[in-house]
């Protein structure tokens, strides 16, 4: 008859093990969710960036303060309202937002070459696979960078508005060198975090875990965006 302490390790050992596919399930959803979103963010900047005519209507007219300003609006109040939505209305906005993205950032294929653009891709997905990948893995505890990186985040927010008003090229330089780093560090962040939310959570309700996965891949689609953009300031060509 087997003694309390080999059924109690046999349980741990189950629940452990349970835990593990969970989170991978789980990391597989925000993935999936993020490439989703990323998919529909390149489909909508592609359409209207390729359209010369759609292009000068909506960054040639005062629309376009609009158009680049409302994703930020709308992903705040997202953030607010995500706990009052259902799983699959959160879901739909998400997607919905990636959209309103793809129309902000649609200029850039009337602004660079789309052989540039696609590189600048490629090197981006490389890099962020491997800032992923060391957040996920890394037992060293990356919380206590937190802060530095909210405040940095701000700051860039602030520059950036601020620069669209004063047009400095060195400004605008100083942006996008900080904006590479500064997104490189939060993508292993958050990465963690997401990990370690799940991991905390893990005994919760599936509602709340399926919200937590679209926070996530909100955050992580976020990282990857941002990442690319501010390295194709340095690596976009510009056509003539």
């Amino acid at each position: 008859m087997p003694d309390f302490n080999t059924m109690r390790a046999s349980s741990a050992a189950t629940r452990a093990t349970q835990i593990d596919e969970g989170l991978r399930v789980h990391m597989n959803k925000v993935y999936g969710l993020m490439s989703i979103a990323m998919l529909v963010t390149g489909a909508v900047a592609w359409g209207v960036g390729s359209n010369d005519q759609l292009v000068r209507a909506i960054f040639g007219t005062p629309l376009k303060w609009v158009v680049m300003l409302a994703p930020l609006a709308v992903v705040f109040a997202f953030g607010a309202m995500i706990n009052r939505m259902a799983t699959s209305t959160a879901q739909i906005v998400f997607f919905a937002y990636s959209a309103l993205m793809g129309l902000s950032i649609s200029f850039i294929f009337a602004a660079y070459t789309g052989i540039s653009i696609a590189q600048t891709f490629l090197v981006t997905a490389i890099a962020f696979a491997g800032l992923s990948l060391y957040g996920y893995t890394t037992k060293r505890d990356l919380t206590a960078f937190g802060s530095f990186l909210m405040m940095g985040l701000i700051g860039i927010v602030v520059a950036s508005l601020l620069n669209i008003f004063i047009h400095s090229s060195a400004l605008n330089f100083a942006i996008s060198a900080i904006g590479v780093l500064l997104f490189a560090g939060l993508t292993a962040f958050d990465t963690q975090n997401i990990k370690n939310t799940y991991l905390q959570l893990a005994a919760t309700d599936n509602e709340f875990l399926g919200k937590a996965a679209i926070l996530g891949a909100l955050q992580l689609y976020l990282d990857f965006l941002n990442l690319f953009m501010f390295l194709l300031q340095f690596m976009g060509d510009r056509r003539e």
